[in-house]
């Protein structure tokens, strides 16, 4: 825990991730909807991207959403939900105000299980020729230490300012390595095979590399991401989850804690079933999707972290009462820990209609509050 002077001056996403709770309560929102910036502020938000963002900041300051370097204009997206991607070779679909990626991971190297088995991570090293996300060099410690510690000052040490929020985050945390690498079919295929057990300890080797170079960053906490379930819960069994993910979640989160790092884990999907096994590992909390059971993990730890619980369908539907009954749910959570942000989990992409997304705001302005 932190002292007393530390709190009061501490930004309110730290107070929210270290369960202090602020008010009103911070957001934290994953945004792709410039359309509804453009409806929310008055100004074009692809002619004016700066002083859009800028508007935004002063209407709903508690959403926090990056503000343009530049007011540049942007150009417009050509595609819809039925729209042709601008690459024959992959299907995309409009993404914000642009283009998703494919998902179409692992297609182009791996064709058999014997491709996969066949394959060492270690030996690769270098990812940034593979739809991975996390494309990049992960050879060594240092060349990853190196392409870290550039984005930091100089002298800024090895631990973030108290009271700060600043962090860092890593995609493929476990789970989502061995996903992303060889795609879901030959990754189901092959994930209960015993030959998959040295992979898989090789991906472990390339993130202990990562989890040690996060432990010197000038970071407060860091964003581990893995897709581990679905929305209906758990892709693989809690067996399999036992032996290959959570052990080493315990092993890398605990060289972030012991230089006074804290864990936000996030993923899609509904949490319910492996949110123990999460908080178990070290976690300070979860953010995830509407499927969760947040108020039961709320009332089982004691003021953790949790953001994910408001529904994009809902917004969707832009029924006043539904909007004004999910906020109304999400504050009672917010009563059960200090650690709650107010989120939609299942994302706010460009086709959710822009008067939903204000009753949202709108509302959690005025209800969102702690007294």
């Amino acid at each position: 825990m932190i002292d007393a002077n530390v709190v009061q001056g501490a930004d309110p996403r730290y107070l929210s991730f270290m369960g202090h709770g602020p008010s009103p309560i911070p957001h934290w929102e994953h945004w792709s909807c410039p359309d509804a910036e453009t409806y929310l502020t008055g100004i074009d938000y692809y002619e004016h991207p700066r002083l859009c963002r800028l508007r935004l900041r002063e209407l709903y300051p508690q959403i926090n959403l990056a503000i343009a370097e530049t007011d540049a204009a942007r150009p417009r997206p050509t595609m819809d939900l039925q729209g042709e991607s601008s690459n024959a070779q992959r299907h995309t679909v409009r993404w914000g105000e642009g283009e998703s990626g494919s998902w179409e991971h692992g297609e182009a190297v791996f064709h058999s299980t014997a491709d996969v088995f066949a394959f060492s991570p270690l030996e690769h090293g270098d990812f940034s020729d593979m739809e991975v996300v996390e494309r990049a060099d992960f050879s060594t410690e240092e060349i990853i230490y190196q392409r870290y510690r550039g984005r930091y000052a100089s002298d800024a040490g090895e631990q973030g300012p108290a009271g700060s929020s600043i962090s860092t985050g890593f995609y493929n945390t476990m789970f989502m390595w061995p996903l992303l690498t060889f795609g879901w079919e030959l990754f189901l295929e092959c994930c209960l095979d015993p030959r998959f057990e040295r992979i898989m300890d090789e991906f472990a080797e390339i993130n202990r590399r990562v989890f040690r170079t996060f432990a010197r960053l000038p970071v407060n906490f860091v964003v581990c991401h893995d897709d581990i379930v679905n929305s209906r819960g758990p892709v693989c069994s809690p067996a399999w989850m036992h032996k290959y993910i959570f052990p080493r979640y315990e092993e890398f989160w605990g060289i972030l804690r012991d230089a006074g790092k804290q864990v936000i884990f996030m993923s899609d999907g509904n949490m319910t079933e492996f949110a123990d096994d999460v908080m178990a590992c070290g976690a300070r909390g979860i953010i995830s999707e509407p499927y969760t059971d947040y108020k039961g993990i709320a009332r089982r730890y004691d003021n953790p972290f949790l953001a994910g619980e408001g529904d994009n369908r809902v917004l969707t539907r832009n029924d006043p009462a539904e909007i004004r009954h999910m906020v109304q749910s999400m504050v009672e959570t917010s009563k059960m820990t200090g650690g709650y942000m107010m989120c939609i989990g299942n994302h706010i992409p460009w086709n959710v209609p822009p008067e939903g997304i204000k009753r949202y705001f709108d509302l959690a302005a005025e209800l969102a509050v702690r007294t």
